[in-house]
């Protein structure tokens, strides 16, 4: 929701209700990865839920890791069931533009992927990336056990520790359960966007600081 150009999160009751069941059908495969978009996922693999801007170039960060089995596109953090796009983009469903991410922990590490979110964005902007401004373009990270929180709380600080070393801002990517927050896929042409349109824009950029995640803890 704005006033002005100041984005604001609606509030439960002034969020758009939604609809019971989604309004459109996800494509069955990655158009990389060649695997299933949706659950239930093979035994043994973890899922991921990260918020980092656009979510075009947030998911081609992410499919391009080793160890990474799918990903896809949602939304994210809000109130209204079953969203669309251009619901999301009104900023009066709560939601934030997410990538899933299903993969193998035997292959890559969950502090692998938070180590590659945060490098890939600014979490110190709020309720923007870069040119892109409103509430659907906040950091967020959804966790999907206590020890996902618990790596994504401590990645958290040590981050915070050298990007304020840097001149940078608090960080202001939220951390919640993903139960709390249900994840709604999103339409068929957003998953794998820059995979059909090469040239398509990618609003992904970092702070060139480097996350000491898997190198040193925030209390070192």
């Amino acid at each position: 929701m704005l006033f002005g150009r100041t984005p604001v999160l609606p509030t439960p009751d002034q969020a758009l209700r939604g609809r019971p069941e989604p309004g459109f059908t996800v494509p069955a495969r990655h158009t990389v990865l060649g695997n299933p978009l949706l659950g239930p996922y093979p035994e043994g693999l973890e899922v991921a839920d990260f918020a980092l801007g656009c979510f075009w170039g947030a998911e081609r960060k992410f499919w391009q890791t080793d160890g990474v089995w799918t990903t896809l596109v949602g939304y994210q953090g809000g109130y209204t069931r079953n969203p669309s796009y251009e619901e999301v983009c009104s900023g009066m469903t709560g939601h934030t533009e997410v990538v899933r991410v299903v993969f193998d922990p035997k292959a890559v590490s969950y502090e692998t992927l938070l180590k590659l979110f945060w490098e890939s964005h600014d979490p110190t902007q709020g309720f923007r990336q870069g040119n892109d401004v409103g509430t659907q373009y906040r950091s967020a990270i959804y966790t999907h056990s206590p020890a996902q929180a618990a790596a994504a709380e401590s990645s958290r600080d040590a981050y915070q520790r050298v990007l304020t070393g840097s001149g940078y801002r608090a960080i202001t990517t939220e951390i919640l359960p993903a139960d709390d927050r249900p994840f709604y896929p999103a339409e068929a042409y957003h998953q794998q966007y820059l995979d059909k349109n090469p040239g398509g824009y990618c609003g992904i950029g970092g702070t060139g600081v480097s996350c000491p995640v898997g190198v040193a803890s925030a209390d070192d």
